[in-house]
């Protein structure tokens, strides 16, 4: 990461049976109809932890407890890098309240997804952390 490169923070968000929650974007419409892990840019002056907080608590409607960092910065577009962390729902039901749908993907369907181009790496990895665990 430079100095210039804005960071955007994701939450692989894991219920029992390492199910993660993915997300169906809707907008912009290069990327509308594709899967992500929810999250958002992180704003001026305010924390990683804090953004990602507050985007769950946004997008879904949810708190979320942050865990262990997945992997170092994740490239996205030209001045963008993705900071993703594993969570847990500490309260709330997820509701797709800025994304066309959700879907809880267990381990057999965890790539029944079109998963973003940043996004499927971050899968790959998520995949190995939870299934190691076992």
């Amino acid at each position: 990461m430079n100095a210039f490169d804005r960071v955007v923070v994701a939450a692989v968000i894991v219920a029992p049976g390492a199910r993660v929650l993915a997300a169906q974007r809707s907008e912009p419409a290069a990327l509308a109809g594709g899967w992500e892990f929810p999250g958002g840019k992180v704003d001026p002056g305010e924390s990683e932890a804090a953004a990602l907080v507050r985007e769950c608590r946004e997008e879904l409607g949810v708190e979320v407890t942050l865990g262990e960092r997945v992997g170092g910065d994740w490239p996205l577009s030209a001045g963008y890098v993705m900071r993703v962390w594993l969570c847990t729902l500490a309260a709330g039901v997820p509701e797709a309240r800025e994304h066309l749908d959700l879907r809880w993907l267990g381990p057999d369907a965890y790539y029944s997804v079109e998963w973003l181009d940043a996004d499927l790496p971050i899968m790959k990895t998520v995949e190995n952390l939870l299934l190691s665990r076992d």
